[in-house]
Order: structure tokens, then C-alpha cells, then sequence
């Protein structure tokens, strides 16, 4: 594999006017906290050509990825860090309205940045101050959600140059409607789990309409993580697809969801796998790929996560 040839990844404009790459690399890999590991990985997508970069508190790879970034420039990879993407965000234990800020500035404490070009509300639900973990097993550990209070909070980060977008993520299109009801600045993007076993199209649409860029979690179903399935890379549908046009199922799965408008998040730490999920801007689905894609049982799979118990109405019962 050539570590030196790059793909040109397309820009999608967000409604707060600033551009962000269709394809993002994902840096949530709980199957290890070795940060040297997060940090090679950035460094090689960065060679093979990735900008934009998803991270979150809670991932705990926010320090790895500044150190990449701070290592990247030092080689020369990237001139500026103004060419990277780097979305993180605000974890259930900081989600009240006098903890937005200050959770911001120690994520960008931890990247050794200046500012954030997307902050998201992770979770349309808040946990007791402090009470920091990657998964809450008692209900009693949550507490009511202040959405308008904490929508503020990200407003005031957005003006104060800390974070150039901000947004939602796992917002159901009911949770979105409250929030632009009182919204001064409308959300750019809501990241939310998507892939061809779980389509979300009313959602989808819906974001359209708002001028909402949706970016999608799990584009591959998440295989070997506890919330995620095999039911993308083993489709034998989309293995057909994948045969007729010379391409693996992940991109096909990729190009679906590029077709689709919408953005992704995708995690590999493979070299051969990080340079082939970009490889998907050299052809296009037929119509009798999208009816073999839409045969595809859909299945929501994050369905209480960050909770080991059932959240109720966190999806609203939308599907």
C-alpha cells in the first residue's frame, strides 16, 4: 500500500457556513485505552488522506488525537491544523447547563487545540454532575435533561470562537422539533446510528427539510462492539452488490450512505481498510442495487445505549 497517495474527500457546507469532509475517522475503540495506538492510527489516516477526525469525552482518545495532530504538523503532513475537521462531544455527566462550557475547554485542554469545528450534545439525556462513566446501570445515576439550558451553553461556545458548529447527536426528529423551537442558532449536524440494516429514512429526510447534515454512526453496523451486529458485512445482499461492481461490502455500504447525502464516521486502525473506505468516489449504485439495499431487515441496534436499562421515549418511538 502506497501511505503517501491521497483521496480527495468531498466538503458538505453546514448551515453555520463552514465546510466539513463527507467522510470522517472515528476514534471510539474501547477495546484499548493504549493512546499510541489511537495516535499511529491518526497519523496514517492522515497520510491516506482523512481531515475530518470524530471524537468525544467519553472516548478518551481526545489527548491521543492532539498529540497526532501536534505530530502530523511537525512532519509536514498537514501545514495548518485550519486543513483538519475536529468534531468531539459533551458526555451525560457534563450535560447541565453551567457544565457545556468548561466541559468544552478540557476537551480542547486534552487536544491541545484553540477551538472545535463541531460540538455535539452526545445524549438527549443528562446524568448527576460528575458522575463520569462510558455506561450508567442504575437509573437513579440520571437526572432530568435541561435541552434548552444546555443548548444555550453550546450557543455561548459557538460565540466565544470555541466551537465553529454545534449540534446534536441521537436526537430522534421529536427531540429535534423542541430544539429548533427555541433554537437561536439551529443545529448544523445530528450524528446519529446509521447503515443499511438501520436506514433511518424518515429521520433523513426530516434533517433535509432543516438543513440538518446528518452524520451517521456504525456506518458498518459496528461489528464486535457490544451495541453493534453483523448484519452489514454479512448481508448476502449486499455482497451481491459489492461482486457486480469490483468492491468490498464496506464500500458499498459506504457509497449507500454517500448517495443518501449524508455524512460518516467510519473506524478502521487497518492501513489497507482505512485507504479502501475512502475508495468509494469511482463509481455509483444501480437502481437494482437499491432494490436489493432496500430488502435489507432493519434493525435499531444502539437501542439504550449509554445505558445498560431502557431509557423511555429516548427514540420516541420513531423508526
Amino acid at each position: 500500500m502506497s501511505s503517501t497517495k491521497q483521496v480527495a474527500i468531498p466538503n458538505v457546507v453546514l448551515q453555520s457556513s463552514f465546510s466539513m469532509p463527507v467522510i470522517g475517522f472515528g476514534t471510539a475503540a474501547f477495546e484499548t485505552d493504549d493512546g499510541d495506538v489511537h495516535k499511529q492510527a491518526v497519523i496514517e489516516a492522515i497520510k491516506v488522506g482523512y481531515r475530518h477526525f470524530d471524537t468525544a469525552s467519553v472516548y478518551g482518545s481526545e489527548q491521543a488525537l492532539g498529540e497526532a495532530i501536534a505530530e502530523a504538523l511537525k512532519l509536514g503532513l498537514i501545514s495548518s491544523r485550519d486543513e483538519l475537521f475536529i468534531t468531539s462531544k459533551l458526555w451525560l455527566s457534563d450535560n447541565h447547563p453551567d457544565l457545556g462550557l468548561p466541559a468544552l475547554r478540557k476537551s480542547l485542554q486534552n487536544l491541545g487545540l484553540e477551538y472545535l469545528d463541531l460540538y455535539l450534545i452526545h445524549w438527549p439525556m443528562s446524568a448527576k454532575p460528575g458522575l463520569f462513566k462510558a455506561s450508567y446501570d442504575d437509573e437513579n445515576d440520571l437526572v432530568p435533561f435541561d435541552l434548552k439550558g444546555v443548548w444555550t451553553s453550546l450557543e455561548q461556545c459557538h460565540k466565544l470562537g470555541l466551537a465553529k458548529s454545534i449540534g446534536v447527536s441521537n436526537f430522534s426528529i421529536n427531540k429535534l422539533e423542541h430544539l429548533l423551537s427555541f433554537a437561536t442558532i439551529p443545529p448544523a449536524v445530528n450524528q446519529v446510528e446509521m447503515n443499511a440494516s438501520w436506514q433511518q429514512k424518515n429521520l433523513t429526510e426530516y434533517c433535509k427539510a432543516k438543513s440538518i447534515i446528518v452524520t451517521a454512526y456504525s456506518p458498518l453496523g459496528a461489528k464486535g462492539t457490544s451495541w453493534g451486529s453483523n448484519d452489514v458485512m454479512d448481508s448476502e445482499l449486499l455482497k451481491e452488490v459489492a461482486q457486480a461492481h469490483g468492491k468490498t461490502v464496506a464500500q458499498v455500504s459506504l457509497r449507500w450512505l454517500y448517495e443518501q447525502g449524508v455524512t460518516f464516521a467510519v473506524k478502521s486502525y487497518n492501513k489497507e481498510r482505512m485507504k479502501q473506505n475512502l475508495e468509494i468516489f469511482d463509481f455509483s449504485l444501480t437502481s437494482d442495487d437499491y432494490q436489493k439495499i432496500n430488502q435489507i431487515k432493519q434493525t435499531r441496534k444502539s437501542v439504550n445505549n449509554p445505558t445498560t436499562f431502557v431509557v423511555a421515549d429516548l427514540f420516541d418511538g420513531e423508526n
